[in-house]
């Protein structure tokens, strides 16, 4: 016989059951880009007072937080591969960790909130580049933000009078044909003949040129640069690696001169392009002049000098940045961010040989220690 039991219905007298406590979700912490943007707008409050930035803007931020980690992890591999080959030790090694602990946040909080503000994107090709400079004065890295190429165009479209139609730049050589069709009373419109007679041999870089079209065609204005005006706006202290020619290297222990063909030829196409984006030859409109392009300009005067000290300090491990890197490791999230992995965007292009940021890679990945905020 099987046993059978009947529940007693609940009378007025007794408890109703109820529900299960529905679970208290976990606290979401903020990743690694968000905490970098936090801290950005804590340092810039604290020097300049409290600003506004839009959601966009905090997206492009938290993008400089991916480039910065990159180009940091990058340096200390440059900092370590340099103090192993040094033969003397004690005079020139560089003993300064390439980390975010030693990065000079509140300069960098200035500058990435006005670069943000401007809309300079480190997520797009040949935006805005990180490098790290060390300071000996202050024992820290002024970590320096150049814009590339596209951030020069950009910047000079934005504050224009009149944004160009179309811009064409050229390097011009040897066997190239070129000729000039200046303005006159016969031809209202300058313009130019331009041809490539032996794409696979063009011989020497002679010159080079750019052309600027507006609405009104009668604008169009051609800009040309003879191997002697390029050769004019070399920096005065510039590295072999980049315009080629004799550079210091270690072999055996021992400092050695070495020829380097560089990147020269990138480097005239930079010169140029700088030259035709400036103000000079498409006028900033003063009406659009605010405080970020303000404090640009004022930055440019920096990076030059740092530039400069670069090259002759035999100490300093930050470099002038313009050819293509090898593979860059990933940004990993710092040990000391609660949060785990930032939310990486999409990956950005990889930087031409034209404006990205050189550093010598060794094989094998570096983990650092992370930023503190």
């Amino acid at each position: 016989m099987i046993a059978t039991t009947t529940k007693a219905p609940a009378t007025a007298g007794s408890a109703a059951p109820q529900p299960a406590a529905a679970p208290v979700p976990a606290e979401v912490k903020p990743n690694a880009a968000e905490r970098f943007t936090a801290k950005v707008m804590k340092e810039f409050g604290s020097t300049v007072g409290e600003i506004q930035v839009t959601d966009y803007q905090r997206q492009l931020v938290q993008g400089y937080f991916i480039a910065i980690d990159r180009a940091l992890k990058s340096a200390e591999e440059e900092r370590l591969r340099k103090n192993e080959k040094n033969k003397d030790h004690e005079k020139y090694d560089n003993n300064l960790p390439v980390t975010w602990g030693n990065v000079n946040l509140n300069d960098l909080a200035l500058d990435v909130v006005h670069y943000a503000r401007m809309g300079l994107d480190m997520m797009q090709e040949n935006h805005l580049f990180p490098i790290p400079y060390k300071n000996n004065k202050t024992g820290k890295y002024d970590m320096t933000l150049m814009p590339g190429y596209n951030g020069i165009q950009y910047i000079a479209e934005k504050y224009a009078v009149e944004p160009p139609l179309a811009v064409t730049v050229e390097l011009v050589y040897s066997t190239d044909t070129f000729r000039p069709i200046k303005k006159s009373a016969e031809n209202r419109v300058e313009n130019y003949e331009f041809a490539i007679n032996n794409a696979f041999d063009r011989g020497e870089i002679i010159g080079g040129f750019g052309y600027i079209e507006f609405a009104d065609p009668v604008k169009n204005k051609l800009v040309i640069m003879t191997k002697k005006d390029i050769e004019k706006r070399k920096p005065k202290y510039a590295s072999a690696n980049f315009w080629g020619g004799k550079q210091k290297v270690w072999d055996n222990g021992k400092q050695v001169d070495q020829e380097t063909d560089g990147w020269y030829e990138e480097m005239c196409l930079k010169t140029i392009k700088r030259e035709i984006y400036s103000a000079k030859h498409i006028p900033r409109d003063p009406k659009k002049i605010d405080d970020n392009y303000q404090y640009m300009k004022m930055r440019e005067a920096r990076i030059a000098e740092l530039e400069a000290q670069d090259i002759i300090d035999a100490n300093a491990n930050g470099m002038v940045i313009d050819v293509t890197p090898t593979a860059l490791p990933e940004p990993t999230a710092p040990a000391s961010f609660a949060g785990g992995n930032p939310s990486e965007p999409a990956a950005s292009p990889r930087p031409t040989a034209e404006t990205a940021p050189a550093v010598i890679q060794d094989d094998g990945q570096t983990t650092l220690t992370g930023p503190t905020f």
